[in-house]
């Protein structure tokens, strides 16, 4: 007797539409999961930079970077708004002066309002008067708008003469395209920790004559910092240093 084996091919083969599903399925699910690829890629490479410190900075000895700085000038005006806009250039600023310069992350945040602009307004005049200082600057990656209602903001006395620049103390300098900033080597981005985007590390200096005399900058500097670091770039430093070298 002869046994005759039958393969119930559609019981134990899937049929051909049925592959062709399984295909279609299986690449659609690979297209959609390459496409979480770059976000995930995006979001690995933000997270790195919570480690990443700065390579390093404009250093003593070197020549700060030439910019153009756009500010606002006060004219002869009824308008409520009696300003129109000064390119003002580092030569304007720096060149044949003894300048202190301190940054910081931004107008009208805590620290920068509570503590660190206020110590140089107060030293202004030690510093100007008796400590070989020309001017007083405070730079900030904000525009001439933010700088000047933070300035009113802070108590500061503006200068309300025709042509006059800011305030009559300490000058509030934007650096709202990060040009100087990014010159210095001291831009930071703080994106993931507090949606800042892209600003100013806190350092202090002397610059005479365009080239750079004392520099005290904040550390440890990490890109997208949890930590604000406020030691050693405040007016009590700037103070003890130019007394030790008058």
């Amino acid at each position: 007797k002869t046994n005759t084996i039958i393969l119930n091919s559609t019981s134990r083969f899937p049929s051909t539409s049925k592959m062709i599903k399984g295909t279609v399925a299986l690449a659609m699910f690979a297209s959609r999961a390459s496409a979480f690829a770059p976000v995930t890629s995006r979001w690995a490479k933000l997270s790195s930079l919570a480690a990443t410190p700065n390579a390093g900075s404009v250093d003593v000895g070197a020549s700060i970077p030439d910019v153009i700085f756009k500010t606002r000038t006060r004219i002869e005006s009824d308008d409520q708004n009696p300003f129109d806009w000064k390119d003002v250039s580092t030569d304007d600023i720096f060149a044949g002066k003894r300048i202190a310069l301190f940054a910081l992350p931004g107008a009208f945040t805590p620290t920068c309002s509570s503590t660190h602009l206020p110590g140089w307004e107060g030293a202004y005049e030690e510093m100007t008067t008796s400590l070989g200082i020309d001017e007083v600057y405070c730079l900030s990656v904000n525009d001439a708008f933010v700088m000047r209602r933070w300035g009113l903001d802070q108590g500061l006395e503006e200068d309300k003469t025709i042509g006059a620049n800011g305030f009559k103390k300490v000058k509030l300098l934007p650096d709202g395209a990060v040009a100087f900033t990014r010159g210095m080597d001291m831009a930071c981005t703080w994106d993931t920790e507090r949606g800042f985007g892209e600003r100013s590390w806190r350092y202090s200096m002397v610059v005479k004559d365009k080239i750079i005399e004392k520099m005290f900058v904040e550390g440890p500097r990490f890109q997208n910092s949890g930590p604000d670091p406020f030691e050693v770039s405040d007016a009590s430093t700037m103070l003890d240093y130019l007394k030790s070298v008058a």
